[in-house]
């Protein structure tokens, strides 16, 4: 069995939750099954049975709309990966970034198409302000490729009910397999110099908070929730990759308007290395995910592993990750139907974001209880290894449907 893996992020350029999920995937994949990775980052390599091969654009965009490049270097990109010879039994693709290469691939080399969902377009319209028309290409490449593929993995059941309520794909062709967390990686971690670095008082109890400057993510909600917090509780925000000048100048004036009367707001702007993440997460009192729009969310699973009790928004695969009352406080948000990313009330989630997180603060026999029953579940629920067994289940299962 030999698998063609297409991908956006993949070491040493990982930028996001789906970045970390092929990464964890393809190295429990590689004692099991042959893995032939194609990748739009630098990295070359071709050992044992194991090849790794990036793509730069292979088209000249220079001339083209500024807010349209991404999109079309992600085609030019797809373009020249199915160039490439193609040996696998099975393509399997990840993001909307690859999803016309593995199309192409299905169609050119008659090989079944698996497709994981780490987000959908349709869910994220606040992106057209981020790509103008190319929203439009991205959500049909989408569309096109998740009611073509054989099968979709969904990391989390309210994800699978998001693919059909949104899309023309038979259930049956829809898959849960959630993502998981290298629990020997993130676990208590003691050192303390990431934080020194950083500037942050391992001596102060703090919030933290992990993730891009997005909407999806829900930072701007949390800055503004920090004027609502208890003035002893510091706040770490991790927080760099604006998407756009507008998100990014709102953390700028959040931040600057938080920090007018409360010196213990520490802001990251910078990317960190999964060491000094994994300190933040094990010194934090409280980790907050805030996400309007979160399919799964590691880093809840990573905090949980740091035993790091965590306060986050209840939607999308987010229940499925926290248990309210046992690993931490899940907070209700009412969302516009036609306007996913924006609450109806921003004022109350806010508010009610920094109860959550004034309540758990002020519990320290609470968090030491949470922190501990959030690593026994990160453990015993979300292994790897077991991930990517299932995951090569449903291979086989789709090579033997076409064998037949």
């Amino acid at each position: 069995m030999r698998a063609l893996i297409l991908t956006n992020e993949f070491p040493p350029e990982i930028y996001g939750g789906a970045g970390v999920h092929v990464d964890e995937l393809s190295r429990h994949l590689r004692p099991l099954i042959g893995l032939d990775i194609r990748t739009f980052g630098n990295r070359v390599e071709d050992v044992d049975g194991w090849r790794v091969k990036g793509y730069p654009p292979a088209h000249d965009l220079d001339g083209a709309e500024e807010r349209l490049r991404p999109v079309l270097a992600a085609l030019s990109r797809d373009v020249s990966m199915v160039a490439d010879p193609v040996g696998a039994d099975v393509v399997h693709a990840h993001t909307w970034y690859t999803h016309l290469a593995g199309l192409l691939v299905r169609h050119a080399y008659g090989i079944p198409l698996v497709l994981t969902v780490h987000s959908l377009e349709p869910l994220r319209p606040w992106k057209r302000e981020q790509l103008g028309g190319g929203y439009d290409v991205s959500s049909w490449v989408e569309r096109s490729a998740l009611e073509s593929a054989d099968a979709v993995v969904a990391v989390s059941r309210e994800t699978r009910e998001d693919v059909l309520r949104l899309f023309d794909v038979p259930p049956e062709r829809v898959h849960v397999i959630h993502n998981g967390i290298d629990a020997d990686f993130y676990r208590p971690d003691a050192s303390t110099d990431a934080l020194e670095r950083h500037g942050v008082d391992p001596s102060v109890p703090y919030v933290l908070f992990v993730g891009r400057i997005t909407r999806q993510k829900g930072i701007i909600h949390l800055v503004r929730a920090i004027r609502h917090l208890d003035p002893g509780i510091g706040v770490v925000l991790c927080a760099g990759q604006p998407d756009t000048p507008e998100i990014a100048a709102e953390m700028e004036a959040g931040v600057a308007a938080a920090r007018f009367d409360r010196p213990n707001v520490v802001w990251i702007g910078e990317m960190v290395s999964r060491e000094e993440v994994r300190q933040l997460y094990s010194h934090a009192a409280v980790f907050c995910c805030p996400s309007v729009y979160e399919p799964f969310g590691i880093i809840n699973l990573e905090a949980a592993a740091c035993e790091t009790p965590v306060v986050a928004s209840a939607v999308g695969g987010i229940p499925e990750v926290v248990v309210d009352g046992e690993t931490g406080l899940l907070v209700p948000v009412d969302l516009h139907l036609d306007d996913p990313m924006v609450p109806i009330d921003p004022d109350r989630f806010e508010l009610n974001l920094a109860g959550a997180i004034n309540a758990l603060m002020a519990d320290a026999a609470t968090r030491e209880v949470m922190g501990r029953a959030a690593r026994r579940r990160a453990v015993e629920r979300f292994s790897w290894a077991s991930i990517a067994g299932t995951t090569v289940d449903l291979y086989r299962s789709l090579v033997d449907i076409r064998a037949v």
